[in-house]
């Protein structure tokens, strides 16, 4: 089996110590190197084209947002995965935007770091349960007491978008894979988003997984 190459990065050295020890543990991982900033990340890593970066998302000179812009437009085959303390979660569709795979806190344990490696290298998206509890909170809409309870459904369409929204597919691909124009793909995912009062695709795919609509 081919061996997982692993880079993090984070501007706090005891943060990517204690991550690397963590990755040093998990059978079939190997942590190629690290960087303090994103710019250091592009600097050294770009050609380098590990597996899986690990992405700090407020670093200096370059922030992760950015950084995975780059790395997502220069080899799409890097899976990144957005690492955040609490109170970051606003930029998490930033960072979905950007194009990266899955989401972890940084207080995770190994369990859930094996979890989004396996995962983002299935080609999958992955957010840790603790991230799922906090998106659905700060980007689900939770209707008051003069709202009536709607009973949500899905189109057999709707639901085949929503699975490759979850496994982090563009409109574009999308649409290649459906025979569909991205606009009407767009249009399937604003609908999605306003028929379960998300606030965006965070929301949508925070509650795809956590009501058990797509497979993860």
């Amino acid at each position: 089996m081919k061996q997982i190459s692993v880079v993090i990065v984070d501007d706090h050295s005891i943060f990517r110590k204690g991550l690397i020890v963590q990755l040093n543990e998990i059978p079939g991982v190997k942590v190629m190197g690290e960087a303090s900033t994103g710019k250091e990340f592009i600097d050294f890593f770009l050609t380098q084209s590990p597996d899986i970066v690990f992405m700090d998302i407020n670093m200096p000179e370059m922030d992760g947002i950015t950084a995975t812009k780059i790395i997502s437009k220069e080899n799409p085959a890097i899976k990144v995965i957005a690492i955040s303390t609490y109170g970051e979660e606003e930029f998490l569709q930033n960072m979905l935007d950007a194009g990266a795979k899955g989401f972890l806190l940084k207080n995770i344990e190994i369990e859930d770091i094996t979890k989004a490696i396996r995962s983002v290298m299935d080609g999958k998206s992955y957010f840790s349960n603790e991230l799922l509890s906090i998106l659905t909170s700060k980007f689900i809409h939770k209707p008051n007491d003069s709202e009536s309870k709607i009973d949500v459904r899905f189109s057999k369409r709707e639901v085949e978008i929503l699975q490759f929204i979850c496994d982090g597919l563009t409109n574009n691909e999308i649409g290649d894979k459906l025979c569909i124009s991205p606009r009407t793909v767009d249009g399937h995912r604003a609908n999605l988003i306003n028929k379960i009062g998300a606030k965006n695709t965070v929301g949508l795919v925070t509650y795809a997984i956590k009501n058990k609509l797509v497979k993860i």
